[in-house]
């Protein structure tokens, strides 16, 4: 299928009219710098539809749909991206121009699947060169050593088919228009940029093949190994790939899953190939998302149980809890790793273990294994402990959306006994409470609140998101952002998951909201921005100047940042003075040293 060429979107996004497109919709009356009307999403009386004709953003503070207003047209037509942008662009009078230089998406199914595999052999090849750099040349050879000194094996290398990506932007579109690609092809392929076409999206970087489940390369994960820019990105969905829709490593763990109707669940992937390489061959990932119900459903077509392999921190435990609800609702019993300390270190992943002590260790760490529903007992007991009543209702209260996801009465009735038992409560004090929940009550909200994921946990303001919402409804700042900033020094889960998507697309040369909230898999951020975004304190005036506003937040974030440092610092060095020895020499003047220089750039930015 052709795709609409960028210059024909960017023209589209420069010359749309965001009241008038939603006047066909809506009645709206000017109040203040907004138009206002009645929300053609639900009904109303009063209105509480707002429409702001410079960010080309509409939102409801009723129903709180939101977004673009291409995304606006989409939701009111029931149409998909490509179809809005045509409305729009025949009402404007603005050519449509394909990127083959076609006449449209009247292809049939044929011409449809000839592209696919042609794409497929693209990618194929793509990979094949890639896996050659890694092995064979000498710009491959840090990465390699890379590979190795994280204890991965060549067997996984080949099983994988990982590989290395040149550093020279140009060097793979000169590769590939040498066998025969045409430069129209390459550039609707996702391996280049839309504005620079002979330069390569991906270069510098550790390369990821992911498969479909025929085996078929159709997209990659890229790692950095040095310089500026997120740890990892990610292909693009195209005609083959589709990120919410696949798993890494499905391919191969898949014959696994099939024997023993079991499949392990890790974050990312190296993980991935850590299992695979301690004879774990049934384990898949995300796509730098996290677990959906999509992937879940997907993995039920084989699997009928899944064990999670998540980090032992904070964030990992987050997610675990979101990764158990998720496979109940879909069909999977679910059950989770529980490694044991190894001589007391700290190790968050399999990645970690098969490095420091071997895959025979980390094989062996794979089967110790809990029940979900043993881990939220437990869960529940570490966070809120069992002294008062009120500990015992928010440990109880974590356990109620597992209830909820439970298809079995008899697996839900004695899972309330058991855990009335654990925390010492009457059984039907527990079932009163759970059904009121299901009847609309509110028991224990809070306690789930407090456990769900970052991706459905409420938005807050902070100095780090305020920046970046400003940078998300002006987007042409967002260069001088990733200049200044970089990734490690954002504190907060949700502001790093909006800088990443401001960064793809970035690479992708995308602009408009619209393509800026798909990137976003987080609804509560999404509604967020759509909301804030659109607030006066994000426009520009004579009083809020965007440019100023980025600039104040760049010197607040870049402050904590250090004064974050400093305060790790004086840490370590009130440990050495405790322990003698601990802190000593080299180590002691580069902390000294450290410290001078931090101290010396908090004074210049108060000075700013």
């Amino acid at each position: 299928m052709s795709l609409i060429a960028k210059s024909t979107i960017d023209e589209v996004n420069n010359r749309l009219d965001a009241i008038a497109v939603a006047e066909e919709y809506v009645r709206l009356e000017k109040k203040g710098g907004r138009y206002w009307g009645l929300c053609p999403f639900h009904h109303e009386k009063t209105p509480s539809f707002t429409v702001d004709p410079e960010k080309k953003m509409y939102h409801c503070f009723g129903c709180g749909k939101g977004g673009g207003v291409i995304g606006f047209v989409m939701e009111m037509d029931k149409i998909s991206y490509p179809e809005a942008i045509k409305v729009l662009a025949r009402k404007l009078g603005i050519e449509i121009v394909y990127e083959d230089g076609g006449e449209g998406p009247e292809r049939d199914w044929e011409a449809e699947n000839t592209r696919k595999e042609e794409l497929f052999e693209l990618y194929r090849r793509t990979s094949v060169t890639f896996h050659h750099f890694l092995l064979e040349k000498p710009e491959g050879k840090a990465a390699f050593q890379y590979i190795v000194n994280r204890g991965i094996n060549k067997d996984m290398i080949e099983r994988f088919r990982l590989g290395y990506t040149p550093s020279d932007r140009y060097w793979l579109h000169k590769f590939l228009a040498s066998k025969g690609y045409s430069a129209d092809f390459l550039a609707g392929s996702g391996l280049f940029s839309q504005k620079h076409p002979q330069s390569a999206f991906f270069s510098g970087r550790l390369m990821f093949p992911i498969g479909d489940r025929q085996g078929k390369t159709a997209a990659f994960g890229a790692r950095i190994l040095e310089g500026e820019g997120p740890k990892y990105i990610n292909s693009p969905d195209s005609l083959i790939y589709h990120k919410g829709e696949t798993l890494y490593a499905i391919d191969i763990a898949l014959p696994a899953i099939r024997q023993t109707k079991t499949v392990y669940i890790a974050e990312g992937y190296m993980d991935v190939i850590a299992l695979h390489q301690a004879g774990i061959e049934n384990t898949v990932a995300p796509l730098g998302t996290a677990f959906t119900g999509e992937q879940a459903k997907l993995l039920r077509r084989w699997a009928e149980k899944a064990v999670l392999v998540f980090d032992s921190d904070e964030a990992g435990q987050k997610a675990a809890y979101k990764g158990i609800i998720t496979c109940r609702k879909n069909g999977l019993s679910c059950a989770l790793t529980r490694p044991e300390q190894l001589e007391g270190a700290e190790l968050k992943d399999p990645a970690d273990i098969l490095k420091n002590f071997g895959q025979e260790v980390l094989k062996k760490n794979m089967q110790c294994i809990i029940t979900d529903f043993e881990y939220l007992i437990s869960r529940g007991r570490s966070l809120y402990g069992m002294s008062a009543p009120e500990g015992k209702n928010r440990a109880l209260a974590l356990l109620f959306p597992y209830l909820e996801a439970l298809d079995s009465e008899i697996e839900r009735d004695d899972c309330i006994g058991t855990a009335a038992d654990a925390f010492g409560v009457d059984r039907e004090a527990v079932q009163k409470d759970y059904n009121r929940r299901r009847a609309g009550g509110r028991t224990g909200d809070k306690a789930v609140r407090e456990e769900v994921s970052d991706n459905e946990r409420p938005v807050r303001m902070n100095d780090e998101l305020f920046l970046f919402t400003v940078v998300s409804v002006n987007q042409h700042l967002y260069p001088e952002i990733r200049k200044a900033l970089e990734i490690r020094e954002i504190e907060d889960p949700v502001a790093k998951e909006l800088f990443v998507a401001l960064e793809e697309c970035f690479i992708h040369e995308e602009s408009g909201i619209d393509l800026l909230l798909s990137r976003i898999s987080s609804a509560p951020l999404r509604n967020f921005i759509v909301e804030r975004g659109s607030s006066p304190e994000f426009r520009g005036d004579s009083k809020r100047d965007p440019r100023r506003l980025m600039e104040d937040g760049i010197k607040r974030i870049k402050e904590k940042s250090l004064r974050r440092r400093l305060a790790a610092i004086s840490a370590e060095l009130r440990m050495g003075e405790r322990n003698a020895g601990l802190a000593a020499g080299s180590d002691l003047e580069d902390l000294l040293a450290e410290k001078m220089f931090i101290d010396a750039e908090i004074r210049r930015l108060e000075r700013r």
